[in-house]
């Protein structure tokens, strides 16, 4: 939270729209006007709406610290925190943090098509008896629903993975989240993807870097059969989606014309493909030179958006991007979940138990996963100055800025806050240090990859991308501890160099004098960032502790 009259204001009204939300989602559960609590029951819509909910807030936030984790070398939090030190043993070795990445991108598309089949509302739904405006607004547009899982189920979440990457990750329910994600990579329903993985690989002509050893013959015959496979089983959600669409058969809105639907389909698709290539790009133009990121004009306007002010059009776009990826999620949801009258027959004449399948619009999660995520990526990831040198990533990273602006979701801030204080989480230097501060100890971070193409680790949310509200007048830590540590090391060389055992010994204390002083630092860390989530000035803070000192 942040003690800015006009950031206050906006976080208010974002929290009461997020309250209203959850009281028209609820009602309509209540009285039977969403798919699942109309079909089935109202209580197993609100369970797993809930359910659904609270996972994706897990996905989410774990992607962050598994992102964030891998350069940092695991001993250092080993003993610390021992779960995050398994997850990211297992998760980071080889290959698998890309498998993970893959599998958690169908995981957030499958629960964003549950929480939409337990809380969208149905056609002609009525609750409250709400002004026909007010109705429009947050039922037909399915804002209630966007700001809803928004809020609860992904920003707040990644705002605190992206700076307590280690305190989020070492809980079990972290470490059945990793191995489901990677369970689905491994089933080969996602294999298409590492198919579009060679394609744009040739065309950079680039090979794609790889941790681990060449398959052998028989790793091969598994690899290229789960690769078929998945292409056939994508071809048939397709085939699937397309003939309900043409014959009226999904949750699309009345009146709306099928070639329209199938071309708002297609259209939806490109948006999000979009959004989620631009991440890719925007992360890894962040590394090269102004000059080479410049390549034209619409590229350089997009830099002095993403990089003027300080650089705080970066996490801008991400705080955007986010509401407009959910936002068009939920609509494909509509526009491909199948759904028949009792009268109509079955989706390409198949029985029952597949046509409730089908309805489950696990199809559609596929096809989005695939197509509009994870192949953009790719794209991104090989040709990202191609893909930051058009007009209509100028245009969505607009869009994305002016969404962020008018605070409609800052009450993600707020329940981040809750949230850390809640589960007292603590950002990562306080138990491994800064960068730089590892460096100094000769645990410096390590890169993954060499070159991001053909991976999928240059999008995840980081503590760089996305910080918290008041870091910039948080006082000096990292400064006063690399200070410290300097001064450590410096004392150990004297130590070596000394010429007597009582000059070993001054030299010794001294070294712990500077340790005791590290302590202080970390817990004067620990006590601002308590008081900050309460809205205290940052002054305030750094006046008591120099009273303190």
């Amino acid at each position: 939270m942040t003690s800015d009259p006009f950031n206050t204001v906006k976080e208010i009204v974002s929290v009461f729209l997020l309250i209203f939300s959850l009281i028209v989602v609820h009602a309509l559960i209540i009285d039977e006007q969403t798919n699942l609590s109309d079909n089935v029951h109202p209580a197993l819509a609100a369970v797993a709406l809930w359910g659904a909910l609270i996972w994706l807030s897990m996905v989410e936030g774990s992607q962050a610290s598994m992102v964030g984790l891998p350069p940092v070398d695991i001993e250092l939090y080993r003993e610390s925190h021992p779960i995050a030190a398994k997850i990211c043993e297992r998760g980071h070795k080889g290959d698998n943090l890309d498998r993970y990445l893959m599998g958690r991108q169908f995981m957030v598309l499958a629960l964003v098509f549950v929480i939409n089949m337990s809380g969208a509302p149905i056609a002609d739904a009525d609750v409250l008896n709400l002004p026909t405006p007010l109705a429009n607004c947050f039922l037909k547009s399915g804002l209630a629903m966007i700001l809803f899982t928004c809020m609860i189920g992904q920003l707040n979440t990644q705002v605190n993975a992206s700076h307590c990457m280690l305190d989020y990750l070492n809980d079990h329910f972290a470490t059945f989240t990793v191995w489901v994600a990677m369970g689905i990579e491994a089933s080969g329903l996602l294999h298409a993807s590492y198919l579009i993985q060679m394609i744009v690989a040739k065309l950079a002509g680039k090979p794609v870097e790889s941790n681990e050893e060449p398959r052998d013959a028989f790793g091969n015959i598994c690899y290229w059969g789960k690769i078929v496979f998945s292409c056939a089983f994508l071809i048939f959600a397709f085939t699937v989606t397309l003939s309900a669409l043409f014959d009226g058969k999904t949750t699309m809105w009345e009146g709306v014309p099928t070639v329209i639907a199938v071309i708002f389909f297609f259209g939806l698709m490109s948006v999000v493909g979009m959004l989620e290539g631009m991440q890719i790009a925007f992360f890894a133009v962040a590394k090269i030179t102004e000059e080479e990121r410049n390549a034209n004009v619409w590229a350089k306007w997009a830099c002095e958006l993403l990089f003027g002010n300080g650089g705080r059009g970066l996490p801008g776009f991400m705080i955007g991007r986010q509401l407009c990826v959910v936002s068009c999620f939920f609509v494909i949801a509509r526009v491909t979940t199948v759904d028949i009258e009792d009268d109509e027959d079955n989706v390409l004449g198949v029985g029952d138990g597949a046509q409730k399948f089908f309805e489950t619009g696990l199809l559609g999660a596929l096809i989005t996963t695939i197509v509009a995520s994870i192949a953009w990526q790719l794209v991104a990831g090989a040709f990202p100055l191609q893909f930051l040198g058009n007009p209509i990533t100028y245009g969505l990273l607009r869009i994305c800025l002016f969404l962020e602006a008018t605070g409609i979701c800052s009450g993600a801030w707020v329940l981040a806050g809750i949230h850390k204080s809640f589960a007292g989480f603590q950002k990562d230097e306080v138990y491994i240090g800064t960068a730089e501060e590892r460096a100094a100890r000769g645990k410096g971070d390590k890169p993954v990859h060499g070159d991001e193409l053909g991976h999928l680790t240059g999008g995840g949310f980081g503590a760089a991308a996305l910080p918290f509200e008041d870091d910039d007048k948080a006082p000096e830590f990292s400064a006063r501890r690399e200070k410290i540590l300097a001064n450590i090391k410096t004392l150990r060389g004297q130590v070596k160099e000394a010429g007597s055992k009582q000059e070993t010994e001054v030299f010794e204390q001294c070294i712990a004098m500077e340790v005791a002083n590290l302590e202080t630092v970390n817990a004067e860390q620990e006590k601002f960032d308590h008081v900050l989530s309460k809205g205290t000035d940052a002054k305030d803070i750094e006046a008591g502790a120099d009273e303190d000192l």
